[in-house]
């Protein structure tokens, strides 16, 4: 029987289909625009995506988690719901290629915190892959030499914020499956933005409740084909694909929705990346579990 974990070809396909995924969800946030109040959209993104958990229930339930495990997961709920709605928040305000762009600070963040907070070794090269990263961000947000918008800096707390929420996510790994990890943030996320979506609650259309549906579909459907991918093919062949999403990212912005191509965003987020590939290499390398989550798995 072929080994799963050495197809890169089927690795690869998987990530583009991910990446693909996560635009689509992209794109239709912005479509949506501001119609419906960032809080709103992004708790509607995960009621109407509760219908895919149903599989996950007796797996949680049956995990019997402690008191510990249940303030973790409650922790994690909170930080990845802060995330989400931001992330929302600056879809409407910033362009689909920066969004994407500065979704790539995530891991970097994942990286820092497992040095700071979970006494993980941060080797000499990885400090400069890091410094490669911020350099990248400075590309992209430019300050001084343009004025920054509320969603750039949206997108700043976003990328620290879901970085917490994988590191905790890496602490509760070892002790309780991929289902429950899954299962309960979805549950928890739900809950904790919740209360914000009821204080600017609008009531959506019929065909904002699809359009929100869909994106529960794409992005239920890309953390499926990403486990996919790495399931097929270690992480440094599925890293770099990543970088097709911020291609992609700028044609649909500027065919969809008018956003002139920049050619800064595509130079920082190629500098990103590849630092984030270059960690999880020597990680590799070194035989040791990485740190560093893909980047998809930072997405809503």
């Amino acid at each position: 029987m072929q080994d799963i974990a050495n197809r890169p070809l089927a690795g690869i396909f998987w990530m583009i289909v991910t990446g693909l995924n996560f635009v689509a969800v992209t794109a239709i946030v912005k479509h949506v625009g501001a119609a419906l109040p960032a809080a709103e959209s992004a708790f509607l993104r995960y009621v109407l995506g509760l219908v895919f958990l149903v599989p996950m229930i007796r797996p949680i339930l049956a995990a019997r988690l402690t008191g510990r495990q249940l303030r973790l997961f409650v922790l994690r709920g909170a930080a990845h719901a802060v995330g989400v709605m931001l992330w929302f928040f600056a879809m409407t305000r910033i362009t689909i290629a920066e969004v994407t762009a500065m979704n790539y600070m995530a891991p970097i963040y994942v990286s820092i915190g497992a040095a700071l907070f979970l006494g993980e070794r941060i080797a000499s090269r990885r400090i400069l892959a890091i410094g490669v990263a911020f350099l990248g961000a400075m590309l992209i947000l430019r300050p001084g030499l343009r004025e920054l918008s509320p969603g750039h800096l949206a997108m700043l707390v976003v990328a620290v914020v879901f970085g917490v929420s994988y590191l905790l996510a890496k602490l509760l790994s070892a002790e309780v499956g991929a289902p429950v990890i899954v299962g309960m943030l979805s549950l928890t996320v739900a809950v904790g933005i919740a209360p914000f979506a009821a204080w600017v609650w609008v009531t959506p259309t019929p065909a904002q409740l699809g359009w929100m549906f869909l994106v529960a579909c794409f992005a239920t459907a890309g953390h499926y084909t990403m486990t996919l991918a790495f399931a097929a093919a270690p992480v440094t062949v599925t890293q770099p694909v990543t970088f097709l999403q911020l291609v992609w990212a700028v044609l649909l912005g500027w065919a969809a929705f008018g956003e002139a191509p920049d050619v800064w965003v595509l130079a920082g987020g190629g500098l990103i990346l590849s630092a984030i590939s270059f960690i999880t290499w020597r990680e590799h390398v070194l035989r040791r579990r990485s740190v560093t989550p893909p980047v998809p798995a930072v997405k809503v």
